[in-house]
C-alpha cells in the first residue's frame, strides 16, 4: 500500500516475523542478472502443483479474505472495486454489488487458449464481483490504448506483481501469447507494457494482503488451511527489488537474496547499515536531505522515533537483541524494512 497506517504495520509486523521466504529457496538464481535472472527464477518456481479450477474457491477463502487468516470467510477482497461478498453468496447469484463472484484471470485465458497449468494458476486468478466485472472502462498508456480493465490504485502493484510471475513462470511460452502486452521485445513483455507495469509496481508497493497471499498459495500451513497449495511463490513478493533486475534500473546487475524480503520498496535507494546493528545503524536514503524514523517492535508498540539525515548514525543501544520494523519517512512517501537487533 502507498499508505502505511498502524493496522498496516501490524500486518506487516506479523508476516515478516512469521512469513519468511523459505531458506535456500532463490539460492540458485543468486548471481544471476537481466534474463538470466529471469529464467534462472522460472526454474525455481516452474512445475508447481496444479490447483483445480474447481478448488479456487475454497483456496480464496484463505488467500483473498479481508481479515486476518484466522477470521478467513467473512468477506473476500475484490481488487477490481469496494465490493465485498463471502464465498457462501453463490458465484453471479444476483446483479448487485456483492451479489455474487467469479473467477477472473488477470491474464486472458484466451491468450494462452485456455492451456494448463495457467488457466488455473492461482497466482493470476482474483475472485471479482460479477456486478462490476461486467463492466469496462478505458485506460490508455503511451504506446497502447484500448478497452481494459483498470485497477483501483491500491492494487496496481498487486497486479504488476502478477504480470511479472507470469512472464517469469511461464518465459518459455509467454512471448507467443495473443494480446497487447507479452512478446519478446523486452523479456517477455512489450516495451509500452513494461514501463506501466514498472510505474504500477513502484507506486503501490508490497502489502500485507500480497505477503498473506503469497503464503497461502505456496502452501505455508500456517494460513493455508484448507490445504490447497501450489508450491511455489511469488518471487515479486518476496524481493520487489527483482523487477528492476530483470526490466529496470538495474538489469546490469548481478542479485542476490541478502536484502530483506518483503521490504515497501518507495525510495530509489534506502540503505540500513550494518544490519544486523548492534549499538547504532546508520540511513541513507538517496535523493533525500532529512527524514523521520520510528522502529517499532514486532507486537507493534513504538519503542523509538526521530528526525535524521542522510549518513547520520541512528543510536539503538536501547533495544534488546531481536527483530524489529524501521520505518522510514520523507516527502510523503513511507518505507518499512526489518532490523535485526544482535546483543
Amino acid at each position: 500500500m502507498k499508505k502505511i497506517n498502524l493496522l498496516c504495520l501490524l500486518g506487516l509486523f506479523s508476516l515478516m516475523a512469521f512469513a519468511e521466504v523459505p531458506v535456500g529457496y532463490y539460492e540458485s538464481a543468486e548471481g544471476k542478472q537481466g534474463d538470466e535472472l529471469r529464467l534462472a527464477l522460472q526454474d525455481v518456481i516452474d512445475n508447481h502443483t496444479v490447483v483445480s479450477y474447481d478448488n479456487l474457491k475454497p483456496l480464496y477463502i484463505y488467500s483473498d479474505t479481508k481479515n486476518t487468516e484466522s477470521d478467513a470467510g467473512t468477506s473476500l477482497i475484490d481488487i477490481y472495486s469496494t465490493c465485498g461478498f463471502v464465498p457462501g453468496s453463490g458465484y453471479c447469484a444476483s446483479s448487485a454489488c456483492g451479489g455474487g463472484y467469479n473467477r477472473e484471470h488477470s491474464v486472458p485465458k484466451s491468450w494462452f487458449k485456455e492451456g494448463s497449468p495457467m488457466y488455473s494458476d492461482a497466482f493470476h486468478l482474483y475472485p471479482t464481483s460479477c456486478y462490476v466485472n461486467s463492466y469496462r472502462g478505458n485506460c490508455t498508456y503511451p504506446g497502447y490504448s484500448g478497452v481494459v480493465y483498470e485497477p483501483d490504485d491500491e492494487y496496481k502493484g498487486d497486479l504488476a506483481r502478477t504480470y511479472f510471475y507470469m512472464a517469469t513462470r511461464y518465459a518459455n511460452a509467454c512471448s507467443s501469447w495473443s494480446g497487447g502486452m507479452f512478446g519478446s521485445n523486452n523479456k517477455g513483455f512489450q516495451t509500452w507494457a513494461i514501463n506501466m507495469l514498472l510505474e504500477w509496481h513502484r507506486q503501490d508497493p508490497v502489502s500485507t494482503k500480497e505477503i498473506l497471499r503469497n503464503e497461502v498459495i505456496y502452501g505455508n500451513s500456517t494460513y493455508n488451511k484448507g490445504n490447497y497449495k501450489q508450491n511455489n511463490r511469488n518471487p515479486f513478493i518476496d524481493y520487489p527489488v527483482l523487477a528492476e533486475y530483470i526490466w529496470g534500473t538495474k538489469t546490469g546487475e548481478s542479485w542476490y537474496g541478502s536484502s530483506t524480503p518483503v521490504e515497501q520498496v518507495a525510495f530509489a535507494r534506502l540503505q540500513v547499515y550494518p544490519n544486523p546493528a548492534n549499538e547504532v545503524v546508520s540511513i541513507t536514503v538517496d535523493g533525500v536531505d532529512q527524514f523521520t524514523y520510528t522502529i517499532f517492535d514486532i507486537s507493534g508498540q513504538m519503542l523509538q522515533s526521530g528526525m535524521a539525515q542522510s549518513d547520520d548514525l541512528v543510536s539503538i543501544s536501547q533495544l534488546n537483541g531481536g527483530v524489529y520494523v524501521l520505518q522510514i519517512a520523507a516527502n510523503g512517501k513511507n518505507q518499512v524494512v526489518k532490523l535485526v537487533v544482535t546483543k
